[in-house]
């Protein structure tokens, strides 16, 4: 599956669900909960020993989600991110060694962005859906529509990430630059270890629900 048919999931379901799991015993309850949730997506972050472990399990036992990397840092991150069977990366920042391994290895890859600068060098690599981190703390969708007014033309689109929540997903989910969101709010690491699994099964409902009324 290529970077557009990957990315055009993503744009379909339109919330990532990302992820900090410590658990490996945890990693199919917890897909059982996105896919009873109806989003079957995730983006399990490399900010724990577990990560790279949970991908592979998920990947193997529940073969309809769509599973990503995230927080992936280095070429050695991504390495292990295509072995556990990771569908697409993503990155807090842009780091061209990483951007390197991913196009040798054929993952499409989001790294992040902040500036113009950040966004041509993403454009010059042949990127253009960028991850948009830490989307609240830089401004959130204002600076997303100052950054998008330029760069739409070229075909560049986002996924704000941080500090997205339920009070802020539909103003979020209007603005046209916007394919996704990235959030940690669907399945946050203390529901994960508290195995609250209903509830995340039900945040996943809540956040479609708000995606239906605003994008139909």
């Amino acid at each position: 599956m290529n970077g557009n048919d990957v990315f055009g999931l993503l744009a379909k379901y339109v919330v990532v669900p990302v992820i900090a799991i410590d658990s490996v015993d945890s990693a199919l309850p917890l897909a059982d909960a996105l896919l009873e949730g109806g989003l079957p997506v995730a983006e399990i972050t490399f900010r724990t020993a577990a990560a790279a472990e949970v991908i592979a399990k998920i990947a193997k036992e529940r073969p309809a989600m769509v599973l990503g990397a995230g927080t992936v840092l280095t070429a050695e991150n991504l390495g292990r991110a295509c072995d556990a069977g990771a569908r697409f990366g993503v990155a807090p920042g842009l780091n061209q060694d990483v951007v390197a391994e991913a196009a040798h290895r054929g993952l499409p890859f989001m790294p992040g962005v902040i500036t113009p600068t950040e966004i041509e060098q993403a454009l010059s690599l042949g990127l253009k859906l960028l991850k948009f981190f830490p989307a609240e703390a830089f401004g959130g969708l204002k600076v997303i529509k100052a950054l998008s007014a330029p760069y739409a033309h070229a075909g560049v689109k986002f996924m704000p990430t941080g500090g997205v929540s339920t009070a802020n997903l539909a103003d979020y989910l209007a603005e046209k630059a916007v394919a996704c969101v990235g959030g940690t709010w669907i399945a946050s690491r203390e529901a994960i270890a508290e195995k609250k699994w209903a509830q995340i099964r039900d945040n996943c409902r809540a956040a479609i629900t708000i995606v239906k009324a605003v994008r139909g």
